[in-house]
């Protein structure tokens, strides 16, 4: 019996933080759960997440109608939440992850460090983990990092966040593609060289 009130006392908070959660494993889940509650305790501050396969584009319809139909589809999302909110939503088939936040968090909230920092290096690891094990990670590392934001703006420490290992990560993967990048270049020109010889 108390196990089922559990369940249904945290489906509660699911329901209320995670909209759709079509790829987010149920540890991430529960951890976006436990952070959401204590950052719309602490902050008044909602964070949703919208994940899901597939936003059902037709595959026949241009760049431009895409964009414009996914837009749609966000802002007929938005429209449901509460204020003030910041809200992650990502579709795995089609290769979309987006940002939205109310105009209160405008100076709080930056859209492109949380995305480029926080999400996108995740998404674009070249691991063993699956999509969907990378997906429930870099949602859960976007969301704590928004939690951070949220909490530093009001001078106070979170309990439940996940801390800074995810800035270590894009860190370590940002070091590593400038690598890349480097001894590509030096390949190069050793090639070039090589050739006027």
């Amino acid at each position: 019996m108390f196990s089922l009130l559990l369940f249904l006392f945290t489906n509660s908070f699911a329901q209320d933080f995670i909209l759709k959660d079509d790829l987010i494993d149920i540890r991430a889940k529960n951890k976006i759960i436990e952070i959401g509650s204590e950052v719309k305790t602490k902050t008044g501050v909602n964070i949703y997440v919208y994940a899901t396969s597939s936003f059902d584009l037709d595959k026949n319809i241009t760049t431009k109608e895409k964009i414009d139909y996914i837009r749609n589809y966000e802002l007929d999302i938005l429209k449901n939440i509460e204020n003030p909110y910041v809200i992650i939503t990502i579709s795995l088939e089609d290769t979309h992850v987006n940002l939205y936040y109310s105009d209160s968090l405008e100076k709080i909230i930056d859209k492109n460090e949380i995305l480029d920092d926080y999400v996108v290096p995740l998404l674009a690891s070249k691991d063993k983990n699956t999509v969907a094990s990378k997906i429930s990670a870099s949602v859960l590392n976007g969301y704590a990092a928004i939690a951070d934001k949220l909490a530093d703006s009001k001078n106070i420490e979170l309990e439940n966040n996940i801390g800074n290992q995810g800035k270590v990560a894009s860190t370590i993967w940002r070091v590593f593609i400038y690598f890349v990048l480097f001894a590509a270049l030096l390949a190069y020109i050793y090639a070039i060289l090589r050739k006027r010889k």
